[in-house]
């Protein structure tokens, strides 16, 4: 029994000692992964998709843009350039790249959510449209006057 116990210690240290390695593994990737479930799974791209083809990307574009100069100017490179894929890149430029590499990882989470890769993991419920609301509630009044 005192052998069974000291076993299962040395496998309860072992599971431990993996988890603690995997979460030092994962945790610097944090945020990208928060920002990728995000667009993968809170974002209904059946209803984004249209607002971004009726010219919202100009919006989205401008936000990226102002993203990239603010980032530049908050938190400038330690010695003054980026190092891209072997290239060295000055500051606003290298944030230039980080930004649309962003933007493009949302753009393929959204192209992933409307293929149906995502299941019922990406499901939003449909919502009534405003006009059925107002509709309604015109009918319930015009019930209770009469």
């Amino acid at each position: 029994m005192e052998q069974i116990l000291a076993s299962l210690v040395e496998v309860f240290i072992a599971v431990w000692g993996l988890l603690i390695a995997v979460l030092g593994f994962v945790a610097p990737w944090t945020p990208l992964i928060a920002w990728l479930a995000y667009w993968l799974f809170a974002v209904n791209w059946t209803k984004m998709w249209p607002v971004m083809a009726r010219g919202g990307w100009i919006g989205v574009f401008l936000l990226g843009l102002v993203m990239a100069l603010v980032w530049g100017v908050v938190a400038p490179p330690t010695g003054g350039a980026h190092f891209i894929l072997g290239l060295t890149v000055q500051n606003f430029t290298g944030k230039f790249v980080y930004v649309t590499a962003l933007f493009l990882m949302a753009m393929f989470c959204g192209f992933v959510q409307l293929s149906g890769s995502c299941g019922s993991w990406a499901s939003f419920p449909e919502e009534p449209a405003a006009d059925e609301h107002h509709h309604d509630d015109a009918h319930h009044a015009h019930a209770a006057a009469h």
